[in-house]
């Protein structure tokens, strides 16, 4: 039986969203959001308790006692599900980081067309910090060596990933106690896929240890990498003004959407569209040049390093094509529904696939290669060039907002203590004197069973008021960021008096937009700073702190969520739970959630909960933040003891006669 239709208000808070969405209800085209109220979900399947790894199944475990045909209970079920999930999170990530390690090596020996080093400081810092020479040699030579460092760690067997002693020491100390240190990346995923098949382990805990494992080689290996590589050969991000949200589509440009993951594709593509041929091309064609925007991760890599707008998150893109301006739609890898070649077929958009590793029936596939950028990257904007002619009527939504992304590790760090003194301090002291309550992470996915970007603003405005820091990846960055949270003072209104007078202080938007969901790695980076930089424990798990996926829906989440947690984040999934069961039915359906939560916490200090309701991710975001800061002996938080905001109250005493002036600021009357 079909669930209820949801009208667009209750699909969607996002304007521009709901004008489309009203907009393929008229044209009769279904989108991401129809099919989730047309489709039941399996309660079965969704809950982990379904076995289908041998062919003796499937095997549906609904009632109390039950188990498979080779005698599988529902916590190895779960665990097996789980880690299998985790592991092709992980693998998704990692051969990301994977690509741009190959494509430094390229670039280090001049095969890459259209690349260069743009971080000679970021290379020769990393490089040093693996023991790599640097002094008196070029930055090819430099780059050449930790290419093959980077690359090797994929394909290692043997010691450990190496990025992963960039991670607190106390934290390494503890990984390597309870051994979990990762091997290789692709070592620890291939484990993960021999353990689960069928009569290999079976003991839940046993499982999950080598979950924990493989994540953190995707964590501290993979991804990192990505992130690493990414600066080095397109910059380190620094605050630029963007736009995002559909309104950024224009009915006098060739409008280009990439969307995907691989900044190797997008940041050419970039470069090709300010190349004066393709302007005159574009011209010929009686455009007045190519209008680039972003979908989901490329979306926030292009916009955080070029300021490019995102057009949108990943439950846009299909609405993208529906406003019947975008000529076309260019993808790579990851989160790229099938379903956009059906409704580009009903307009005059082109799909274009370009990974080796993806292609969609019916869509036009021109395949990328580092070695020959510059020139297909032209190609494929010729294309789109060329479909100009045949667009038809246009419904460009009004909605966007100004945003300022940029802010990575290494900004954060310039920011707060400048050139010669760069330093996290200011932002200990500011949470140790309860300034700042304590810091969310609030990353992820959209997911059209929920309210789409609800759940995302809704904890992000929560924790906002009561003075908690907020950084953000993802889908979920551009969610706040067509909320207005990420433009100086736009979002300040929403913000507690300690938080506030910070933002004011240090000139930074209350929500700070960190990257793309591979950058995760870099919220680790920042916690590593924070605990070095002293006065919050030694460790991450003393940090006041919780990450957060209001609206998880991919298998990267699960990855990500389990990597922070051996690090000694506490996580809050929103959404589905995959290891829930069924309890009134099935008495032993807990052991996997309660290990996942409970037993990851006594063994990594940090645990991963699914919660449905938003109050309750922002109540127990809180109840976590003040336990940790309790066991600091930090003062109980305490948003009175501030007052207002220095500005903005500041603003209102200077126009103040003289005489209340004084006894506003000294409080007593002056003479």
């Amino acid at each position: 039986m079909a669930k209820e239709k949801r009208n667009p208000e209750e699909q969607t808070i996002d304007p521009a969203t709901r004008q489309m969405l009203e907009l393929a209800d008229e044209l009769g085209i279904s989108t991401a959001f129809s099919r989730a109220d047309d489709m039941v979900p399996c309660n079965i399947g969704g809950a982990g308790m379904c076995c289908k790894i041998c062919g003796m199944g499937p095997c549906r475990l609904t009632k109390d006692g039950q188990t498979g045909v080779c005698g599988a209970t529902i916590d190895t079920i779960q665990a097996r599900n789980l880690i299998r999930a985790i592991a092709a999170g992980a693998a998704a990530h990692s051969d990301h980081g994977r690509d741009m390690a190959f494509t430094l090596k390229a670039v280090a020996n001049g095969e890459a067309e259209g690349y260069m080093i743009r971080d000679v400081a970021k290379l020769r810092t990393l490089a040093a910090d693996y023991d790599i020479p640097i002094e008196g040699r070029a930055p090819e030579e430099i780059a050449n060596d930790l290419a093959d460092l980077y690359i090797a760690q994929f394909g290692q067997q043997r010691g450990i990933v190496v990025p992963i002693t960039r991670a607190p020491a106390k934290r390494q100390e503890r990984w390597k106690k309870v051994g979990v240190l990762p091997r290789g990346v692709d070592r620890e995923v291939v484990e993960s896929l021999h353990r689960t098949h069928i009569g290999d382990d079976q003991e839940a805990t046993h499982i999950l240890h080598h979950a924990i494992r493989t994540a953190l080689g995707d964590g501290w290996g993979g991804s990192l990498i990505a992130t690493d590589i990414s600066d080095i050969l397109f910059g380190t991000p620094a605050p630029v003004l963007g736009q995002a949200n559909l309104g950024v589509l224009r009915t006098d440009m060739v409008n280009v959407v990439v969307h995907g993951h691989e900044p190797t594709l997008s940041e050419m593509i970039v470069a090709a569209s300010q190349d004066p041929e393709i302007i005159a091309y574009a011209e010929a064609a009686g455009a007045k040049g190519v209008n680039l925007s972003g979908i989901c991760c490329t979306a926030n890599e292009i916009l955080m390093r070029q300021g490019i707008p995102a057009a949108g998150n990943f439950l846009q893109q299909e609405l993208s094509i529906l406003t019947g301006a975008v000529e076309a739609m260019v993808v790579d890898v990851q989160c790229i529904m099938q379903a956009l070649v059906r409704t580009a077929e009903q307009f005059h958009t082109k799909i274009i696939t370009t990974s080796p590793k993806v292609k969609i029936k019916d869509a036009m596939h021109i395949e990328f290669d580092e070695h020959h950028a510059l020139t297909i990257a032209k190609e494929i904007l010729k294309v789109a060039i060329d479909n100009f002619k045949n667009r038809g009527e246009t419904h460009i939504p009004d909605d966007k907002t100004d945003l300022v992304p940029g802010f990575s590790h290494e900004y954060i760090n310039y920011m707060l203590g400048g050139s010669y003194r760069s330093s996290f301090r200011p932002l200990n002291d500011a949470i140790m004197t309860g300034r700042i309550r304590g810091v969310a992470a609030i990353v992820g996915c959209n997911n059209p069973r929920s309210q789409h970007d609800f759940p995302h603003t809704a904890v992000t405005e929560a924790l906002l008021r009561q003075d908690v820091l907020v950084v953000e990846t993802g889908c979920s960055a551009i969610a706040s960021a067509k909320k207005g949270y990420m433009l100086g003072e736009a979002g300040l209104e929403h913000v507690g008096p300690g938080l506030r007078e910070i933002c004011e202080t240090v000139g930074i938007p209350p929500v700070l937009h960190m990257g793309s969901c591979v950058d995760n790695s870099r919220i680790l980076t920042v916690l590593t700073q924070m605990v070095e930089d002293g006065g919050l424990g030694d460790d991450i798990d003393e940090i006041p702190a919780v990450g957060l996926a209001p609206e998880w829906m991919s298998e990267k989440a699960l990855s990500i969520a389990t990597y922070c947690v051996a690090s000694g984040a506490y996580v809050i999934m929103g959404g589905s739970n995959p290891v829930e069961g069924m309890a009134d039915r099935v008495s032993d359906s807990t052991i996997v959630e309660q290990y996942i939560s409970e037993g990851w916490e006594e063994l990594y200090g940090g645990k991963l909960e699914f919660v449905k309701e938003v109050d309750e991710m922002i109540s127990r975001t809180l109840d976590h933040i003040d336990k940790k800061r309790a066991a600091l002996g930090l003062p109980e938080y305490d948003p009175a003891r501030f007052g207002r905001s220095g500005d903005s109250r500041m603003i209102e005493i200077e126009a103040l006669p003289v005489e209340e002036r004084r006894a506003a600021l000294y409080g007593e009357p002056g003479k």
